[in-house]
């Protein structure tokens, strides 16, 4: 079978600049479906996390967008421009797409202002003298100092070099930028500071961004829309605080982040589990279901109607994961305390490292609303 690849014709709508529309890109490797129709829409100007476990198809996605691979069905537009849509095909350099690998991808031969000048539209400048200002102008841009224009890439620092392959995207004036897992291979701190760096240069420039990332922190402070993916499918696509908060289902919530799961019966507005009366967030479930509480929304409070002890505490500096054993003791004014079932262990976090030794007694109280998901999911 001969594949046709056609040019299609430049539909650029300029209202439009910068929406990324997703529609129902079909990927397979050999005799394995990675991708399954997935459909995502993306806003000018804004940022999408696409986040989601090893082998979920984040990164295939972010190459059928940029034209790296062809999809088998489904299509790719572009600020009203179709990019790729069955046969019909743009190449990737014609694609107005700037792409960040996850090690920067600098050519290890030539210099960074080099590097940085390999993306620049030469014909629209005239001579060396107007293509060394504009590196200096990237390099300013994504905060580096213009004298790292005569360094080799193996002279500067990873976050160093990461920028430098921003810059070099961003010399091609993309209207989208995909990064591919691009802050990873970084240091901790290293890390944020390198992220909140292209966070801003991109968001100043008013470019639509795309992050695959397998870190769940990373994709809830880095964009302003988060789509999970798991097994080919986007399971939600949502704001960072609506995901984190309002998981559609159990798989999506333990990814995000730690989940205290409970069974507990559903009557109403409220959900009776080993913590008491619990109240939900909007639910059709009835019955048994399992609970989800984040480990924050479960609060040290001297007068909470939950009592446990603590069976030992992970210290992480700025907070600590508490674990501790519930008891069922009743007390004045502490009814919904013999609702706990004795034995069974809850995890908390608490900024107080010296109020949670082991064995120490606490009493908790539940702060905001549970999330109800059907009993075997």
């Amino acid at each position: 079978m001969t594949t046709t690849t056609t040019t299609i014709p430049d539909q650029h709508d300029p209202g439009a600049r910068g929406r990324l529309e997703v529609d129902g890109l079909v990927k397979s490797f050999g005799s394995q479906q990675v991708l399954r129709g997935v459909t995502l829409s993306v806003d000018p100007g804004s940022t999408t996390a696409i986040v989601g476990p090893s082998g979920s198809g984040k990164t295939t996605l972010l190459r059928l967008i940029a034209g790296f691979e062809r999809a088998e069905a489904g299509s790719v537009v572009l600020s009203g421009r179709t990019l790729a849509a069955g046969d019909a095909w743009v190449p990737a350099h014609h694609r107005g797409v700037g792409y960040v690998a996850q090690d920067g991808a600098l050519f290890p031969h030539l210099t960074v202002g080099q590097n940085i000048a390999f993306g620049i539209d030469t014909p629209r400048l005239q001579g060396r003298k107007a293509t060394r200002a504009k590196v200096a102008e990237l390099l300013e841009m994504v905060s580096l100092d213009a004298a790292l224009a005569a360094r080799r890439p193996h002279e500067i620092s990873g976050g160093q070099q990461q920028r430098v392959a921003l810059a070099r995207a961003l010399a091609r004036e993309p209207e989208l930028m995909l990064l591919d897992e691009s802050f990873s291979a970084l240091d901790a701190g290293l890390r944020v500071a390198t992220r909140r760096t292209v966070s801003r240069v991109l968001q100043d420039a008013g470019i639509t961004t795309v992050l695959v990332t397998h870190d769940q922190a990373e994709a809830l402070s880095f964009a302003d829309q988060v789509a999970v993916m798991r097994d080919g499918l986007l399971a939600q696509v949502d704001s960072p605080l609506e995901v984190y908060t309002r998981p559609v289902d159990r798989a999506t919530a333990e990814f995000l982040g730690d989940a205290v799961m409970l069974e507990a019966w559903v009557d109403g507005d409220m959900a009776t589990c080993s913590l008491g009366a619990v109240r939900l967030a909007p639910t059709a479930h009835r019955g048994r279901v399992q609970l989800m509480l984040r480990p924050e929304q479960i609060r040290v409070d001297e007068h909470g109607p939950i009592r446990g002890v603590v069976v030992d505490t992970d210290y992480f500096g700025p907070e600590s994961t508490v674990r501790l054993e519930l008891t069922s003791g009743r007390e004045p004014g502490c009814e919904t305390s013999a609702l706990a079932r004795s034995g069974e262990i809850i995890s908390i976090r608490h900024s107080n490292a010296f109020i949670a030794a082991r064995g120490t007694e606490l009493r908790l109280r539940i702060e905001g609303e549970a999330i109800a998901f059907p009993p075997d999911a």
